[in-house]
């Protein structure tokens, strides 16, 4: 038999603040999830590592001969240190054009800036490189994974959302 060793009033305490964070998503508890598990019910930070591995192992993507060179923006100092930064950088891009349909290269230049550092003067944000983003996708519509929407932007297409929601339920 379970016995509780909080009182009566904090207990109810506990329950009501539980109660008013929401519903639990039960997937997250159990094995099975209905309908299949899709991209936005897992973690992002292990999807696109997965992904990443998954792209490298495929073979597909066409990598530039500078990706050991390049800096990914203007206020780095230094080139990413990852080998296998280009997959990873096009698994992240594959999930923003995967949550939000039309995204263009303006938007995902602005998600991947950062800070510069200008010395004693304020930081400021600065965009990140095109040319990355623009290879990274270019790659992408290679593979066939996203196409380009005839009002501008990126879309993933059908294969690219199945290839998604595999890893997806992988991970899971």
């Amino acid at each position: 038999e379970y016995k509780s060793y909080l009182s009566p009033v904090l207990l109810l305490e506990v329950m009501s603040m539980y109660q008013s964070m929401g519903p639990i998503k039960e997937h997250i508890y159990k094995d099975e999830h209905k309908g299949g598990v899709t991209l936005k019910d897992v973690e992002a930070q292990l999807w696109v590592a997965e992904f990443a591995k998954f792209l490298k192992k495929s073979g597909k993507l066409n990598t530039p001969k500078w990706t050991d060179i390049v800096k990914t923006a203007t206020f780095k100092e230094l080139p990413p240190q990852d080998p296998d930064w280009y997959y990873v950088r096009s698994a992240a891009l594959l999930r923003r054009v995967y949550l939000r349909q039309g995204v263009g290269c303006g938007a995902l230049r602005k998600v991947y800036g950062g800070r510069i550092n200008r010395g004693s003067a304020p930081s400021h944000h600065k965009p990140a490189s095109a040319s990355v983003i623009r290879k990274c996708l270019a790659s992408l519509e290679e593979m066939k994974l996203i196409a380009k929407h005839p009002d501008g932007g990126r879309v993933i297409t059908n294969s690219g959302r199945r290839d998604a929601d595999r890893i997806a339920s992988q991970v899971m």
